[in-house]
């Protein structure tokens, strides 16, 4: 029989039936500075398609071994970080620290414990970790299917006490700076002073709207940011969003957490209703951030929710 090429709606038809094959999904660390890479994720949702790494991750090549920051939503999406950092270096990966209690920065923990890691997070985020761990697995099962299978609560062995540590890692020295959270209750900021790199985690988000979720809480938050001030990075990883400076994430991470605080601490002063206060919310300074329109009526909920709660 003679060969046929394919018809486009065949190959429309294979794409329906092999998600991903038709535009395969690459994990790829790009440096930051000498030894340290990044890896920015997509600005959308968790999908299949992206195996839920739809944030930014951090490498850092020592001559003892690597370190990677965040471990990914699952064991499948872990497992793609270590292929991409084993095209950057063939030094194994010993240490993850986990930057929060966010799924994608702890559940694809089991992978790197099963090669070995030393694996750690602060202590503000074993409660969160131990009481959302089984949500998180249940929120992504109905998106990630069969590629969540193999995922498993792992904790970190090492959890990181007060408000500065610095670890000496293979020769580098890694300041974890922690101010009781933010985003998640566990979110730190991990400082490289040698190069000046700050990975900032879900304290900072660029270019698109941040994200609150009910364990959010805006006052720590803030403190966080404070502590990343003071640092005066030259880069700036953020959560999520491209590489970025100081002043942009000032721009769209902490002038819109102070403006929602302001607008909500007023609000709750004056006794006005939660409806009336989201409502009143003047945010047409931060709509040409992504999602804003529909996201920011949620973060100005649960801001009033949080201001009510202090």
């Amino acid at each position: 029989m003679p060969y046929r090429p394919l018809t486009l709606a065949c190959w429309f038809l294979l794409s329906l039936f092999l998600p991903g094959w038709a535009h395969a999904f690459e994990v790829r660390f790009e440096p930051v500075a000498e030894g340290v890479y990044a890896y920015i994720g997509e600005s959308g949702p968790r999908t299949f398609q992206n195996y839920g790494l739809n944030a930014n991750y951090g490498l850092v090549v020592t001559p003892a071994g690597a370190l990677l920051i965040d471990s990914g939503a699952s064991r499948q999406g872990a497992e793609l970080l270590a292929k991409a950092a084993q095209r950057v270096t063939a030094q194994p990966i010993r240490w993850v620290i986990n930057s929060g209690s966010q799924d994608q920065r702890w559940l694809g923990n089991s992978y790197f414990r099963s090669q070995g890691a030393e694996i750690m997070a602060h202590a503000g985020a074993e409660t969160d970790m131990r009481n959302r761990g089984q949500a998180h697995l249940n929120q992504l099962r109905p998106v990630l299917k069969q590629r969540l299978q193999g995922t498993e609560l792992v904790l970190p062995q090492r959890w990181l006490q007060g408000t500065d540590e610095t670890l000496s890692l293979g020769g580098v020295a890694v300041e974890v700076k922690y101010r009781g959270g933010g985003h998640s209750p566990g979110d730190v900021i991990v400082w490289l002073p040698q190069q000046r790199v700050a990975f900032a985690g879900d304290v900072v988000y660029v270019q698109r709207m941040l994200g609150m979720n009910p364990a959010s809480r805006t006052k720590p938050w803030l403190a966080s940011f404070a502590a990343l001030e003071s640092l005066q990075p030259a880069v700036v990883v953020p959560g999520h969003g491209p590489l970025t400076t100081l002043e942009q994430a000032q721009r769209d991470t902490r002038d819109l957490l102070v403006a929602l605080r302001q607008h909500m601490r007023a609000a709750v002063s004056e006794m006005t209703d939660m409806d009336s206060a989201v409502k009143s919310f003047d945010g047409s300074a931060f709509m040409r951030l992504e999602h804003a329109e529909t996201w920011l009526p949620q973060l100005a909920n649960r801001t009033y929710l949080d201001v009510e709660r202090e």
